[in-house]
């Protein structure tokens, strides 16, 4: 602890007081959703709390306001503070378990590509190529179509989480990839690689023990901002309707609920959930870029 107080990196980070605002409102946005259950005035997953009698109530401030509800209720009753506690805890789970598979892949990948070099690079890398070419929207869409005709559209319910992650982490690999295949082709010619492998050291061992660590910078930084991306294309897909459903709402969801009584009135069943979700990628936003610039000695 005392090192890590001492480094370079934490005097970067005290120094950038945009960095130490955006720190403090993602960590208070985490523990908002990861407290969900304890500080969270209602349960929206109870169906046995709620009451149709409750839809559409204004928040506090507003005329016909119920105490109960501070930020008001949705078109099903549910309180949207709760809502919106519940719905960020979703899709932050969904975007770090996305972004851990994809980065699992890619890194994989990357090492294998770079230190083997010849047809395995040139395969890799063309599947990359391939990959890039399309969005990451429509390849979500398309494993979720997939996974639609394979489940059906109930099973589909069941199995929404792990599609959204599987349809993320297949979306996102490639950055890893080809990072990480740059850093290793550099690494690989070093002295220190070379001397493993001529004391014997398995090719498995060279990769994951002495290369791995001396490429994780860049991927620190990936993981960060796509981690952002990979809330925004979580909520984007679920807006859409492909992604967790109106029993499970993450902010995506609540949003599209929201987006049909818009122009009615219930402004609020909207706007709150979208507020949390430009707050929350906006910090996370700030934070990858501040340790790009922190990781990178060229920018010290």
């Amino acid at each position: 602890m005392a090192r890590a107080l001492d480094s370079d990196l934490f005097h970067s980070f005290l120094k950038s007081k945009v960095t130490v605002v955006a720190a403090t409102g993602t960590a208070i946005l985490f523990l908002l959703a990861f407290l969900a259950p304890w500080i969270a005035p209602h349960d929206p997953f109870d169906l046995a709390s709620i009451s149709i009698m409750d839809a559409r109530v204004p928040p506090v401030w507003m005329e016909y306001a119920d105490p109960r509800f501070l930020l008001g209720t949705d078109d099903q009753g549910r309180d949207m503070l709760s809502g919106i506690f519940y719905g960020m805890r979703i899709s932050l789970i969904v975007g770090f378990c996305s972004v851990v598979v994809a980065a699992f892949i890619g890194i994989s990948l990357g090492l294998v590509a770079g230190y083997m070099g010849g047809r395995v690079d040139a395969i890799i890398m063309r599947i990359a190529d391939v990959q890039l070419t399309f969005p990451a929207i429509l390849i979500a869409l398309l494993i979720d179509g997939v996974a639609h005709g394979i489940f059906g559209a109930i099973d589909r319910e069941v199995f929404a989480f792990y599609i959204l992650i599987v349809s993320l982490a297949l979306s996102f690999w490639v950055q890893y990839a080809r990072t990480v295949r740059g850093s290793t082709m550099v690494e690989k010619n070093k002295e220190y690689v070379q001397a493993a492998r001529v004391i014997g050291i398995p090719s498995v061992i060279i990769m994951v023990r002495h290369i791995l660590p001396n490429v994780t910078g860049p991927v620190l930084v990936i993981a960060t901002i796509n981690l952002a991306l990979a809330i925004v294309t979580e909520a984007t897909l679920s807006f859409l309707g492909v992604g967790m459903p109106p029993t499970q709402p993450s902010l995506g969801t609540l949003i599209a609920i929201g987006n049909d009584f818009l122009y009615s009135g219930e402004w609020w069943i909207a706007i709150f959930p979208g507020l949390a979700l430009a707050l929350l990628v906006l910090n996370v936003n700030l934070l990858g870029d501040w340790l790009r610039d922190a990781l990178n000695p060229k920018l010290r």
